[in-house]
């Protein structure tokens, strides 16, 4: 293998993929960019990365389908998968409770606090909550070895407290990012390669000894699949990885966000194709709801309302729900709720009581549905998510829980909930939309907004939602159009709000001005943006 790092060249007699990394050199980068790490990589990147260009070549044939007015059905010649009478392998011990489960970034501080949290996983994201600059990816990766080896520590400034890890800490689990993502600041033999693989490649190679001598495993979420076939490519590139460092096959494991709608249609496939390598499946709702609204953008039949009405009580959603821990307990997998996104309101008790009850609310409906566990996004609602299982779940999960009554067909499955489509609707969507959006070009992907903790899904909703809106000429509730002029009008009224509440000097300089530009482009383009982070991400360094 060739190594170009920073401008200087280590070549090897066996040359293998050269490998060039072009992202600015930075403290500690060489304990995670390893000649190891950097083998792997380009041995699964010689091998993987033509078929996961295949794979998104195939995204785009069946968006010009569901275009064409297609819809997904369950298939036809995966019958005997989904009839088959079949379990995935048996899961580790630290991953038989999963009660409750925090994400994060992969910045120094969150990582401690999150291990530390009365949580039994903490999910460190590489994906939907971290803005990929090179010194966010490389500082994740050296934070996450340090986490490992139990030596991380963090030194506010402001407060010169220091932040270690306490006795009894979290299980890790790393998402990586998904396979339509690039990590544009290596290239192996010319090629820009995948972000999921340099992640994957990065994290495993660095760190698979130190997790076992601690007793635990190498454990991912892998995040935006769109069938069966994704999922084989992934679990391909779990044997390839154990093969090429001498792990026993299986010791990886990987639960599955189902949270796109063509997913939903191949639960059974995605346990198959991973079943060896399974830890379950997670009802990554967030992201669900773009995926409804970007598979059918050019339908007007297939309009939702307002975004805050879209719940997990609607038909469809509660239909993905059932189908999903029917499908899992079936298969001797966890099922997973979803994203509390509420965050503690400190300085208004009345608000914060009623955020909270909505936290107890959702948590219950989970457990009581059959779900494992469920998932949070600040600490402080720890103990208010735990209470409903430890109540109504006395053992490590509700695997035995069948849900024998779930019938769920594709009709289910695509029933279009009914509601309003509000002036408030869009202009809240303008303004978490371009505020993260912002926020995400500084390098900041996980952003406290309205008591919400929003990351890259929710932002996309409030894009896919304009936009669609946009297309079709809805109306809302007052009988005007959505309408370009409308949304011009509306979205400097907004600006002139956030100008207000974030103050002039970051609103007029930095990124600001971008992000507005960007948002707006995407929102009034005859196209649809695939993820708004692709061209974001161009603005990146």
């Amino acid at each position: 293998m060739n190594v170009e790092t920073h401008g200087r060249v280590s070549p090897r007699e066996d040359a293998g993929p050269k490998v060039e990394i072009l992202g600015a050199r930075m403290a500690r980068d060489e304990e995670v960019l390893t000649p190891l790490a950097l083998q792997l990589l380009g041995s699964l990147h010689r091998r993987f990365n033509p078929r996961r260009l295949e794979l998104l070549a195939a995204r785009t044939r069946r968006q010009a389908l569901l275009d064409a007015g297609a819809l997904p059905e369950f298939l036809d010649t995966t019958a005997e998968v989904r009839a088959g009478d079949w379990r995935i392998a048996p899961v580790p011990a630290d991953l038989a409770d999963r009660r409750v489960e925090i994400t994060g970034p992969i910045d120094r501080k969150m990582i401690i606090n999150a291990l530390n949290a009365p949580v039994r996983c903490f999910m460190a994201d590489f994906e939907d909550s971290c803005a990929p600059t090179w010194e966010n990816i490389i500082r994740g990766q050296v934070n996450l070895a340090d986490a490992v080896r139990r030596t991380i520590t963090f030194e506010d400034q402001a407060t010169g407290r220091i932040y270690r890890l306490g006795q009894h800490t979290a299980t890790l689990i790393v998402r990586p990012r998904g396979w339509h993502l690039p990590e544009k600041h290596v290239r192996i033999n010319g090629e820009p390669v995948s972000g999921a693989l340099f992640d994957f490649a990065l994290f495993l190679a660095n760190n698979h000894e130190a997790l076992a001598r601690a007793g635990t495993g190498p454990y991912f979420y892998l995040p935006k699949i769109e069938g069966h076939l994704e999922a084989r490519l992934w679990n391909e590139v779990f044997v390839a990885a154990q093969d090429a460092l001498g792990m026993a096959r299986g010791t990886i494991k990987a639960t599955v966000l189902i949270e796109t709608i063509l997913a939903a249609f191949e639960m059974d496939e995605i346990l198959y194709e991973l079943r060896e390598h399974s830890a379950g499946l997670n009802c990554g709702r967030w992201d669900y709801i773009f995926s409804f609204i970007k598979k059918f953008r050019n339908r007007p039949d297939f309009l939702l309302p307002d975004r805050a009405t879209v719940t997990m009580e609607r038909h469809f959603l509660k239909s993905y729900v059932d189908l999903l821990i029917h499908t899992c307990h079936r298969r001797g997998a966890h099922a997973m709720g979803g994203m509390a996104a509420q965050i503690p309101i400190r300085d208004d008790p009345q608000a914060n009581e009623a955020a909270m009850a909505r936290v107890r609310a959702d948590k219950l409906r989970e457990v009581r549905a059959g779900h494992d566990g469920t998932w949070i996004a600040h600490p402080g609602l720890a103990a208010i998510a735990r209470q409903p299982f430890d109540e109504l779940m006395p053992g490590p999960n509700q695997l035995g829980v069948l849900r024998a009554d779930v019938n769920v067909t594709a009709r289910d499955l695509l029933t279009v909930p009914d509601g309003a489509i509000t002036e408030e609707g869009l202009r809240g969507c303008i303004r978490v939309g371009v505020q993260y959006l912002e926020s995400w070009l500084r390098g900041n992907g996980c952003v406290p907004l309205y008591h919400l903790m929003e990351d890259a899904a929710t932002a996309e909703i409030c894009r896919a939602q304009l936009w669609q809106w946009l297309r079709h000429g809805a109306r809302t509730s007052d009988g005007q159009p959505v309408s370009v002029e409308r949304f011009d009008r509306l979205l400097s009224a907004e600006l002139d709000r956030i100008h207000e509440e974030v103050g002039a000097a970051r609103l007029s300089g930095g990124v600001f001005p971008t992000a507005a530009r960007l948002f707006e482009q995407m929102t009034k383009s005859d196209t649809f943006d695939e993820f708004l982070t692709l061209p974001a991400y161009e603005l990146l360094s």
